[in-house]
């Protein structure tokens, strides 16, 4: 007896000293609300007070928020705080304060992409190429994107000089300029094309993009177009309400813009169009790629099962998700996946996550500017489930939208593929080489026409600066790719010597989407014609 007596208080020594582990193992596993906050404290405190590394527990409770937001394995459920919580009120805002000037680190050297519209860059005179070599007398070289960002922005009214190394002028340029308040249209001005055709892109979602929207067609009427190019390419998303605003644009009353279904109060409804279009003759081609998501592939969605436009591209990228915003406080703010969304068809557009393979050669092209599909062919797009349009048109459900006509960007060939492995990490090194060789161009005015070509010297001289900065690539497999360098650099020098519109058109004459579309749109004089035709071209996504 005194033996058993003597096994039991050891056990409770060991529990005792063990924080209670033996006892607590059915805890763990299946106990009430209660015991598992009562277990969740017990190791907090323990780990706390004996883990070999010392760790306070704010920190233990911040690794604990995130790790469990993690276990959702949910990549659009996450906690924002300081920076990234900034970043996603600018974007679905557009605002922010600053001085205009959208950057980019070349060659070690912060430069200038593009000056914005109506902003204090834009009214001193900032122009595309220039190179920031100073902000407030500390150099810039070598600093890092958001360093620059973070530099440049700041409250509305303060001052901040600059210095401006610009190619063709010996000596710096100085600036002192007054930050303001910047609003980021989501829609830029467009552009008119023969025949009326109109183009115009948006991008992301945000919270004024369907009166941006309305404004620029409204603006490009005006101008003489009797069609419409919607680009979404790119665009990845942002306000539901906003898309739903978007849609409502070129939809009728009562017409349904996108149902949502999901477990909370509320977040189970569907919505409908309140207004009549404004624009009820205008045939209207919508464009689309991998990249377009969420919000955007709801404007998509919308309008093609309502057979009112007709989408041109390759499937979207499918985030059929909705997310919720729960500020928190202090800075701080939980997106969380709220519901399910679903076509006005009853389609869901949600797909897995890409291979590694398809995100590092997309990189490869959002990083050189190339359109080029990441992806290859999606031979089971006939095998996915079928629903129909207003009009019994067959549309498809699973991953993505699948456009009515499906043309996909030219894909890397195998020599491409070569080169990019080949530049691996040196990518950046590259890039450099293009902008700089372009910036250089500009400065010896070495091409006078926007309809220039690149010429075999063009060509040794960006082989030659790429040996240079320690990129070797033989000649069989920089010949391989030749066309696809004469293609960035020939976009780079009409963006640096010409301006951002001479690259557009460059890049929308070498764009097989935006050239479908336009041969589309030229032949159709109503919305019914588009369809006709497009149901008739082939790729057309609807064929059995």
């Amino acid at each position: 007896m005194r033996q058993r007596w003597g096994v039991i208080a050891v056990v409770a020594v060991i529990s005792f000293l063990c924080g209670g582990w033996l006892l607590r193992q059915g805890i763990a596993s299946d106990g009430n609300v209660y015991q598992q906050a009562r277990l969740f404290d017990d190791v907090l405190s323990h780990v706390s007070t004996y883990y070999v590394d010392s760790i306070g527990e704010p920190d233990l409770y911040q690794r604990a928020t995130v790790g469990m937001l993690e276990e959702l394995k949910d990549p659009y459920s996450v906690l924002l705080q300081g920076e990234d919580y900034k970043a996603l009120t600018e974007q679905t805002s557009g605002n922010y304060a600053g001085l205009g000037i959208q950057i980019d680190v070349r060659d070690g050297w912060i430069t200038v992409v593009a000056p914005l519209p109506e902003t204090p860059a834009e009214r001193a005179g900032i122009e595309t190429g220039d190179q920031i070599i100073e902000v407030n007398g500390t150099s810039t070289e070598g600093w890092k994107n958001d360093q620059a960002v973070k530099a440049l922005r700041g409250e509305p009214g303060s001052r901040v000089s600059i210095k401006v190394r610009r190619a063709g002028i010996a000596d710096p340029l100085k600036y002192d300029l007054v930050r303001a308040q910047i609003h980021l249209k989501s829609v830029p001005a467009g552009t008119l094309f023969d025949h009326g055709i109109g183009y115009i892109s948006l991008n992301p979602v945000a919270e004024t993009s369907a009166s941006e929207l309305h404004d620029e067609i409204d603006a490009m009427r005006k101008k003489g177009m009797k069609s419409l190019m919607l680009d979404l390419r790119g665009n990845p998303g942002g306000l539901l309400d906003q898309g739903v605003k978007v849609a409502d644009l070129f939809l009728d009353p009562k017409q349904e813009i996108v149902s949502t279904r999901g477990r909370a109060r509320g977040s189970s409804r569907a919505y409908f169009d309140d207004a009549r279009q404004p624009y009820p003759d205008l045939p209207v081609v919508v464009l689309v790629n991998d990249g377009t998501a969420s919000a955007a592939e709801i404007i998509a969605g919308a309008l093609q099962d309502h057979d009112r436009a007709v989408v041109v591209g390759s499937p979207t990228f499918g985030k059929g998700l909705v997310q919720t915003l729960f500020p928190l406080g202090e800075g701080t703010a939980l997106k969380l996946t709220t519901a399910r969304w679903y076509t006005p068809s009853g389609r869901t557009i949600q797909r897995t996550a890409k291979s590694e393979t398809d995100q590092a050669l997309q990189a490869f092209n959002e990083s050189t500017g190339s359109g080029r599909d990441s992806i290859a062919a999606d031979t089971s797009v006939k095998a996915r489930p079928i629903y129909h349009t207003d009009a019994g048109r067959t549309v498809r459900g699973g991953g993505g939208i699948v456009p009515d006509l499906i043309v996909r960007a030219d894909t890397l060939s195998g020599a491409e593929r070569d080169f990019a492995k080949v530049l691996g990490d040196k990518l950046p090194a590259y890039r450099d080489v293009l902008t700089t060789y372009a910036l250089d161009i500009k400065r010896d005015r070495g091409v006078t026409s926007e309809n220039f070509t690149i010429t075999p010297e063009m060509d040794q001289q960006v082989e030659q600066r790429l040996k240079a900065k320690g990129v070797v690539v033989t000649p069989a497999i920089y010949n391989g790719a030749k066309h696809l360098v004469d293609e960035q650099l020939s976009y780079e020098i009409a963006r640096y010597v010409f301006g951002r519109p001479a690259e557009f058109q460059r890049r929308a004459a070498d764009d097989q989407q935006v050239q479908s579309a336009l041969a589309l749109l030229r032949k159709a004089q109503t919305p019914k014609q588009l369809l006709t035709l497009a149901e008739s071209a082939p790729g057309a996504s609807g064929h059995n």
